[in-house]
């Protein structure tokens, strides 16, 4: 092999809820199978660890000695001789920068080609669940503790489904039981409650949250720069490659007509990614089918949604981390997400292309909306008709010009292509967009981000490169799929197979569909909810952190009552509260999310 120095430039709608409960269970208890996460078991044996250390010295030693003879070169990391792993990654999204970070810390070259001009300050709140928490805590401490200040924990509080229709307004808190059966007077608010905090428990890890998008971004930026300080190059994304075969590497094509080249492409360019467009040949980004419902092989999922925030104050606002209200056809989810914010998200089943108000993933612009000066809040209230007065609350105290849409795209499981093709691999949505109802896209990127370090940190020669990235499709196949599959499952079923649950004392629920959600919510609840998330949390490389996490905990409490309650003074004093640029796009101002401004 020569020198880096002379080398040579050169369906139909998928996961329908035809699935029945029985495949959920079976995919959630066979999937365990397959968590990554060891056993670590500390040993006291000192001879033993001689043993496997010489065993682990000549392992290594065999391997330079056979790539020496397959004339490979020999990659090495800090601890262990040979050149650096030169990696390209296309995209500076959650997963792109963690996977920078990641690989930057085990010793790897690595350079992130971003089509921002600029990295600026964008976004709403993202859900980090206790599994990548478990992962950024593997992957640095500096990076979980920055984290960790900056955090919003919900699976700390009540969250779970409530009656969108029974629901008294009062944002009470009420219990889950069935005592409203027998009792006219029991309230019957909440539906089934998910069970985050006894599954985090049950594994000993910090309980699921969010981070402001802006936040998040200058961390992991920040902490990739104390390794690398030029590790980005922003402004010019990837839009083609070559791979120029075993132990050869990969020329990059960039934007302004430049290539570069790396041992390997990392396609982190989220769900219109250009490196996927043409490894799978899609026939070009955001190619879209005539009925509008196949966009770059992502399916629509079926649904729309449009989202807001606002600053309220309301009863259950320290007792409660995020609610999903159901009704028929539609759901509507709230959330504490810090300082006294909560944001909403309300889903609907319409055709694509139903545009009402600009999302910047769609591209669209206020004034390319078919109304723009409509109302959209009272749109949106006109869809929930009869619905709990906690509903209306929350949109009356949004802006209509702050409320957005997105049009949901997935895709389905790779299960007959591989993830990588030469020295070319993909991660995050960029393979595996899914439906935001578990909060999990971000998460499974994270943990990409993770396994794909990893199995490159061991591999020693360029001539194994090609093999470990196989290696890597199949370790994350399995598990990315099965969160595929039950994100998707969670929307079909509110949405089509989901009620206002049945009750002896109204009328609001009397469909086939009602009964159907009366008869599911001690399966959901003590069977359903307990095996999905603790399958969720079951991957934790970082092994338990019951101390951590009590002292975590302890310390937000205050932080946060404290935050929240300064932006409820501000609120009463005659502030006002404007969303930011975007929850779906990247800002061309730096402003945060919420700023606000004196009326």
């Amino acid at each position: 092999r020569k020198s880096e120095d002379k080398r040579k430039p050169s369906t139909s709608k998928n996961m329908r809820i035809s699935s029945s409960f029985l495949a959920l269970l079976g995919v959630a208890s066979s999937a365990f199978a397959f968590n990554l996460q060891p056993s670590v078991v500390p040993s006291t044996n000192v001879a033993s660890k001689s043993v496997q250390s010489a065993l682990h010295m000549s392992e290594s030693m065999e391997g330079f000695a056979a790539a020496a003879s397959n004339e490979f070169e020999t990659l090495g990391l800090p601890a262990r001789p040979g050149r650096s792993l030169k990696i390209a990654i296309a995209g500076g999204g959650v997963g792109g920068l963690t996977c920078a970070l990641c690989m930057l810390k085990k010793g790897f070259d690595v350079t992130v080609y971003e089509k921002t001009e600029a990295f600026q300050r964008f976004g709403g709140p993202i859900q980090f669940a206790s599994n990548a928490l478990s992962v950024l805590k593997e992957i640095d401490d500096t990076l979980f503790d920055r984290v960790m200040e900056k955090f919003t924990f919900t699976g700390t509080r009540a969250c779970g489904i409530k009656d969108g229709l029974r629901a008294d307004g009062s944002f009470r808190m009420t219990n889950d039981s069935l005592d409203y059966l027998w009792n006219p007077d029991a309230p019957a608010d909440w539906f089934v409650k998910f069970p985050l905090k006894e599954c985090a428990d049950l594994y000993g890890l910090p309980y699921t949250g969010v981070i402001d998008r802006p936040d998040l971004q200058d961390i992991l930026m920040d902490e990739c720069k104390k390794i690398k300080s030029d590790f980005i190059v922003n402004g010019n994304p990837v839009v083609a490659y070559e791979d120029r075969g075993k132990a050869e590497g990969v020329d990059i094509n960039l934007a302004d007509g430049s290539t570069v080249d790396a041992d390997i492409l990392v396609g982190s360019d989220g769900i219109w990614s250009a490196v996927r467009n043409q490894m799978y040949n899609e026939g070009g980004i955001k190619s879209t089918s005539k009925d509008g419902k196949m966009k770059q092989g992502c399916t629509y999922s079926g649904y729309t949604v449009f989202a807001g925030e606002t600053v309220l104050k309301t009863d259950d606002y320290y007792e409660t981390g995020y609610k999903v209200y159901i009704g028929p056809q539609r759901y509507f989810v709230t959330s504490d997400v810090g300082g006294g914010r909560v944001q909403w998200y309300a889903f609907f089943a319409f055709p694509p292309g139903s545009k009402k108000a600009p999302s910047g993933w769609g591209g669209s612009t206020r004034d390319e909306q078919d109304d723009p000066e409509e109302n959209l809040v009272e749109y949106i209230k006109s869809l929930h008709e009869g619905w709990s007065d906690e509903v209306m609350t929350v949109l009356d105290a949004t802006q209509p010009d702050s409320v957005e849409q997105r049009d949901l795209y997935d895709r389905a499981p790779e299960f007959f292509r591989s993830w990588a093709k030469g020295n070319v691999v993909l991660m995050g949505d960029a393979v595996h967009a899914m439906m935001p109802n578990l909060g999990q896209g971000g998460c499974q990127a994270i943990e990409d981000a993770f396994v794909l370090t990893e199995e490159l940190s061991n591999t020693k020669s360029t001539g194994k490169i090609q093999d470990a990235l196989q290696t890597f499709y199949r370790k994350r196949i399995l598990r990315a799929s099965a969160v595929q599959f039950l994100s998707r499952l969670a929307s079909d079923l509110i949405i089509n197979a989901f009620d206002t649950p049945w009750s002896p004392h109204d009328d609001l629920g009397k469909s086939w569909k009602s009964y159907l959600t009366f008869f599911w919510k001690p399966v959901l609840q003590y069977l359903i909810f307990p095996a999905q998330f603790a399958f969720l949390y079951s991957f934790y490389p970082s092994g338990r952190l019951e101390e951590i996490t009590e002292k975590l905990e302890a310390r937000w409490k205050v932080d946060h009552e404290k935050s929240a309650e300064e932006a409820f003074a501000k609120a009463d004093s005659g502030f006002k509260f404007d969303s930011g640029p975007s929850f779906f796009k990247k800002a061309e101002q730096p402003t945060t999310v919420m700023q606000a401004r004196k009326d």
